[in-house]
């Protein structure tokens, strides 16, 4: 015979219970009035941007807080806030300050905005009578506001409002002037507390620009940095403490784009040596530029900031021709007539070369100034981020009185059934010309493919790796030279 079960009315389990406080919590915050904070009482911000649309931000304020349960309204952080980072802290009393539950609101105030917010609403319909001037006014159902606004006033509906103008009760209490993060907090500590707001967000950003001017002989050159910082993150940063981290900082790639976001917490210059005008430091594996001095970075704006100024730093120009590996395979024949030659600057990253400071990535810029004296742009080139004592070489474009015709003279296949062990023998002739008035140096640069051997050759090469041989050919001013080699390539 089966015993009868006893039901208990009420069978409060320890999960029931942490949903029925947090309940009664949210219940009390709610009818909490809310604080405002705005950046009147912001004492200090500092920012630090990464390179890939990412910035950290310590907003610090002084503020009044009511002991027990308050509704704290942090106004204008970033629009671009990853809200799930927040991190909201008491300096003056640690650990007497505990975030319950934060919304972050970035739907911001507008008049379309505004519509929305009231489609199955009621707002008021005014009228101006054009003949008149008498007003009317009218109750109306906002039906929707995609691409217009549709209306029922009465047994009617209508779209548009010619003449007219709506009146609403009252702003909804989730529609902002300005981005704003709604913490419910829980201060057990002093009324006036100094508190630090710290948070991920995108819409900082930050590059490095490079300002280049070539000295008259192409053997130095003086050098100026740039930071280029754009701020669309949708707040202002006053007298900000700046920092720029160079690196490439792995992110996590979210899959599904946030739209919104609710987060229930229940825990808390010298002529010798590059003139820095950021300090630079190693952090991690990356590098940390620190701007001496508070900057304001405004709302939509881009400002540029001195990284560093080098002068009479030794640069090398070279003129490179660089081949292909496809014609030691086959007979081709002519390969090309007034071949482009490709001009190159390159300088060293070191205190000997007046710099020695690591430079993040960014876009080079050369200048030379013309027979008047005016600086002409000649090229520029993007480099990665380069470390101290790594050489920076740059590619400015492509050479007017240089040129070069080359053709295949001979081709032959010594042996080769299989699929590995082909032997091709070929010769080829070079006419670099010249129409400068001065005499100039090219570099040949042949990558040659499989087991190679130059077999013969007019000028002097070296094998510059596994794969590549090297001439370096002088072409007098108005004339030309000729490059003859002939080589062998095994499979």
């Amino acid at each position: 015979m089966h015993k009868p079960i006893a039901v208990r009315p009420f069978a409060v389990t320890s999960v029931t219970a942490s949903l029925l406080l947090l309940s009664l919590v949210g219940s009390a915050y709610a009818q909490t009035e809310e604080q405002r904070s705005t950046l009147a009482e912001q004492k200090e911000v500092a920012v630090t941007i990464y390179n890939e649309n990412l910035a950290l931000v310590k907003d610090q304020r002084k503020l009044q807080l009511k002991r027990g349960a308050t509704a704290l309204a942090f106004r204008d952080v970033s629009a671009k806030m990853r809200p799930e980072t927040a991190l909201l802290r008491s300096l003056t009393a640690p650990g007497s300050l505990s975030v319950v539950e934060q919304n972050f609101n970035f739907d911001l105030l507008t008049p379309q905005k505004l519509l929305e917010k009231y489609v199955g609403r009621n707002v008021n319909i005014v009228r101006t009578n054009p003949a008149t001037g008498v007003e009317t006014t009218e109750s109306a159902q906002v039906l929707s506001a995609n691409s217009g606004i549709v209306l029922k006033i009465g047994d009617r509906i209508e779209t548009g409002l010619p003449g007219g103008r709506i009146i609403y009760p009252d702003v909804p209490v989730n529609l902002r002037d300005r981005p704003t993060l709604v913490m419910a907090l829980d201060n057990n500590g002093a009324e006036q507390q100094n508190i630090e707001l710290s948070y991920l967000t995108g819409g900082l950003s930050w590059k490095a620009d490079y300002v280049v001017e070539l000295n008259p002989t192409d053997d130095k050159l003086d050098i100026s940095g740039w930071v280029t910082l754009g701020n669309t993150s949708g707040t202002t940063y006053r007298n900000a403490k700046l920092q720029l981290v160079a690196g490439d900082v792995n992110q996590v790639k979210q899959r599904i784009e946030v739209t919104g976001s609710a987060i229930k917490r229940m825990d808390a210059p010298t002529p010798m040596m590059a003139k820095q005008a950021m300090v630079e430091e190693s952090l991690f594996e990356y590098h940390l530029y620190t701007l001496d001095r508070p900057t304001t970075i405004a709302e939509n704006q881009t400002k540029q900031v001195a990284l560093l100024t080098a002068s009479g730093v030794p640069a090398r120009k070279e003129l490179l021709l660089a081949g292909n590996d496809y014609y030691y395979q086959s007979s081709y024949g002519d390969l090309g007539q007034k071949m482009k030659i490709g001009v190159f600057v390159e300088f060293d990253n070191k205190e000997a070369s007046q710099l020695g400071m690591p430079l993040p990535k960014g876009i080079v810029r050369v200048y030379k100034k013309d027979a008047s004296g005016n600086a002409q742009f000649i090229g520029e080139d993007s480099v990665d981020h380069t470390p101290k004592n790594e050489k920076v070489r740059l590619k400015l474009g492509e050479a007017f009185d240089v040129t070069a015709d080359k053709k295949q003279t001979d081709f032959k296949k010594l042996s080769g059934t299989g699929k590995y062990n082909y032997v091709f023998e070929s010769a080829y002739e070079l006419v670099l010309k010249n129409a400068k008035k001065e005499a100039v140096v090219v570099t040949v640069q042949e990558p040659m493919p499989g087991d190679w051997q130059v077999l013969s050759s007019s000028h002097p090469y070296v094998k510059a790796a596994s794969n590549a041989a090297v001439w370096k050919i002088s072409v007098p001013a108005e004339g030309s030279t000729k490059l003859v080699y002939r080589s062998v390539v095994r499979y």
